[in-house]
């Protein structure tokens, strides 16, 4: 099947850097822009904002990094640009690598008494010493803007989420404004993560308007992958393992979304490059949809940042709002 895309640039008249890749490398494929659509969803956001601000509730976003990964510490600077953009207040907090554990545990219970902080995240990977998991556990659930506290996850399984993962919610998203209809729909995820595949599978089996697929759920034991990825209708590859799915797994006319973001050696001014999990030519000669990276499902993933601190914000505050 063919599924329309782009829709987001048409309808504004956009000439987009998807777009215009599209057109550059003549390839088949309609590009979907995750730049675009995260844009109009941070536009789409900030009438809620200000209702929130008017009533003495603008929203509150923290970040908490400990040690000092580059990529942890870049990817946060674009959060805090996000937040100033849309009109959320942004904080942030350091702590150092080699601190103990009831270093970062002190910031996370001053957080979730901290009634101007309405969502906080903190970035992963934290050090080696520290168990991540308890870390998830101390955040205070109404503050898990991440959607990753065992509450929220239960929550999400039972078909009522208070937060929906920022990276599986932008993909709904992205496929929702890629005119896809789930409904029906035969979608295999490649990767099992947390993060990812197990809670984008859980909402894409929703009885909602952006669920009702079938799902089939890949990982590092699946036998012949590539036959669970050809007989889908739409693809998602979040195995972070560079460009592991290539174009004769794809099935013709299928919509692919790629997750995956790896640095790989290269012959540029860096020395490296972006490449999805995806191998994006040979894919995009078969796909009639497909995402690029960068540029996909990456600005998604802090536009729904900004859409969970939100909703965080109206829920605690009792000042309902209208969410894109």
């Amino acid at each position: 099947m063919r599924f329309v895309t782009a829709y987001w640039a048409r309808t504004r008249g956009l000439i987009t850097l998807a777009t215009a890749v599209s057109r550059m490398t003549d390839i088949d494929a309609e590009i979907i822009d995750g730049n675009a659509v995260a844009s109009e969803i941070r536009d789409d956001l900030t009438d809620a904002i200000e209702t929130l601000a008017d009533a003495g509730a603008r929203p509150g976003l923290a970040t908490v990094l400990m040690g000092d990964d580059p990529a942890s510490e870049t990817y946060v600077n674009m959060k805090q640009r996000d937040c100033e953009e849309v009109g959320i207040e942004s904080y942030h907090v350091d702590v150092d690598g080699d601190a103990p554990p009831e270093r970062l545990y002190d910031e996370i219970a001053a957080l979730n008494e901290d009634d101007d902080v309405h969502g906080y995240i903190v970035q992963a990977p934290v050090p080696d010493h520290v168990d991540y998991r308890e870390v998830i556990r101390r955040v205070d659930p109404a503050k898990d803007v991440d959607g990753f506290h065992p509450e929220n996850v239960g929550r999400l399984v039972a078909g009522d989420a208070r937060f929906r993962p920022c990276t599986p919610h932008g993909v709904q998203k992205l496929l929702e404004a890629a005119g896809v209809e789930t409904e029906g729909a035969d979608v295999t995820i490649v990767g099992r993560s947390d993060i990812v595949g197990k809670p984008l599978a859980n909402l894409l089996i929703q009885k909602a308007d952006d669920g009702n697929a079938t799902v089939t759920v890949c990982h590092s034991r699946t036998e012949d992958l590539a036959e669970k990825t050809r007989s889908a209708d739409v693809v998602v590859a979040a195995a972070g393992a560079p460009e592991l799915v290539d174009g004769s797994m794809i099935g013709e006319g299928a919509v692919v979304i790629d997750v995956g973001v790896n640095r790989v050696d290269a012959d540029t001014e860096k020395g490296y490059e972006l490449v999805g999990d995806v191998e994006f030519e040979s894919a995009a000669e078969k796909a009639s949809a497909i995402t690029p990276v960068p540029g996909g499902v990456g600005p998604m993933t802090r536009a729904m940042l900004l859409y969970n601190t939100v909703k965080a914000a109206s829920l605690q505050e009792g000042v309902d709002v209208e969410l894109p």
